[in-house]
């Protein structure tokens, strides 16, 4: 066997570990999450002070709105203050926000982030609060979607994710982030939590015990990804994030193709930057104290996203397929037959996962902008450097 073969064979085992896995990986949570989590008994019978934070960047189509939408809510007024914390914000907007009753906080940093808003916020509102709950800018709360994170609290978790669903579907684009949303949901979050691990967080639309919370941000220093940043410290100290799938936030989904591949490119770039930090302290976590949770949210980070998962496993199976059709005696190590069943995993996976909602023929439109998703996610591969150096701003508000 000549040196090619032999690294053709090596790049076959290479690409089957690491699609393989990560079909397996969907598979196994798709199909955990067409269970229910057991459920905890109330433990606490209270209710909390509220800081509803909503973090903005120049949000000026959005905030006001949402602002007014925030303070509808089932639970006890006089127990929750919607605090807004302006960034860049146009006077006119702030002029709006200030006849409102929320509490207003102007900041303004060289480089923005997240991190720097929220924890400017907290330092500026002080500690009479029990629980921080984040919002994005573009976010609407369902009227009793406070009231659902109070019970949670009751039954003992200190971090709670509620359920973001699409607060619009009105292009192609936003159909497809919208069921990748709720993919996300049915295995990241809901899949896990039936198998006993922690839900993955989302950036938005989850609660925190307040000092916990404010403590942890304080060592967050995060550009992009803030969430990822605050995800692997919790779960390294053993803190469960519980999953509301009854607790609704809607969310704007992106509606144009530049702003998915900017969106995305964010994304992809946090990842691969939390797996260069923790990936040691990872093995050394699974190793020494046996903490799988921190392991697995570790292995999400090197993970491929769904649609470059689905995408480079459909081309390599066509590509094995073809190659033995045509050429009968193949030097390839791998049969064809294991990456189909490799493919079928992931469409297995999808099936059980997108809500029988999205069965629609609008849905089925969408999926012809699909490979063109692909492709810019894909492009986005190799755009990564620097891309979590800088802010990269999602514009809303064009619905």
């Amino acid at each position: 066997m000549d040196a090619i073969q032999i690294m053709v064979n090596v790049l076959e085992i290479v690409l089957l570990a690491y699609f393989g896995i990560a079909s397996l990986y969907v598979f196994v949570f798709a199909l955990a999450g067409l269970f229910n989590p057991k459920k905890r008994e109330n433990i606490f019978n209270e209710q909390r002070r509220f800081a509803v934070l909503i973090p903005g960047y120049k949000e000026d189509n959005v905030i006001v709105e949402v602002a007014r939408r925030a303070l509808e809510q089932s639970y006890p007024e006089a127990l929750y203050d919607v605090v807004i914390i302006a960034d860049s914000f146009k006077d006119i907007t702030l002029h709006k926000l200030r006849k409102l009753p929320v509490k207003l906080v102007e900041v303004s940093f060289e480089k923005s982030t997240k991190s720097k808003a929220l924890n400017k916020a907290m330092e500026v509102i002080g500690d009479n609060y029990h629980v921080a709950l984040i919002l994005d800018a573009d976010n609407i709360m369902e009227f009793d979607f406070v009231e659902r994170i109070n019970e949670a609290f009751n039954t003992g978790y200190k971090v709670v994710q509620g359920h973001r669903i699409a607060k619009n579907t009105n292009t192609p684009f936003a159909i497809l982030d919208a069921i990748s949303e709720e993919v996300n949901n049915h295995i990241f979050r809901k899949g896990h939590r039936v198998l006993g691990l922690s839900s993955a967080l989302i950036g938005s639309g989850m609660a925190f015990e307040y000092h916990f919370f404010k403590a942890t941000m304080a060592k967050v220093n995060a550009v992009g990804g803030f969430d990822k940043e605050l995800e692997l410290k919790l779960l390294k100290e053993r803190n469960t994030i519980a999953y509301l799938e009854d607790a609704l936030v809607l969310d704007e989904k992106v509606q144009k193709t530049e702003v998915f591949a900017n969106q995305r490119k964010r994304w992809l770039s946090a990842q691969f930057i939390y797996f260069k930090r923790f990936a040691v302290s990872g093995v050394r976590e699974l190793l020494v104290k046996g903490n799988l949770d921190f392991v697995d949210k570790v292995y999400q980070m090197i993970s491929p996203p769904r649609i470059l998962l689905l995408g480079f496993v459909f081309f390599i199976t066509l590509g094995y397929i073809g190659e033995q059709f045509f050429f009968q005696k193949s030097g390839l190590l791998i049969s064809p037959w294991i990456w189909s069943v490799t493919f079928l995993l992931v469409v297995l996976a999808f099936v059980m996962a997108i809500p029988r909602k999205f069965y629609t023929k609008e849905t089925a439109r969408a999926m012809f902008s699909l490979p063109r998703a692909f492709g810019l996610m894909f492009l986005s591969l190799f755009k990564l450097k620097g891309a979590n150096k800088k802010f990269i701003h999602t514009q809303h508000g064009t619905v």
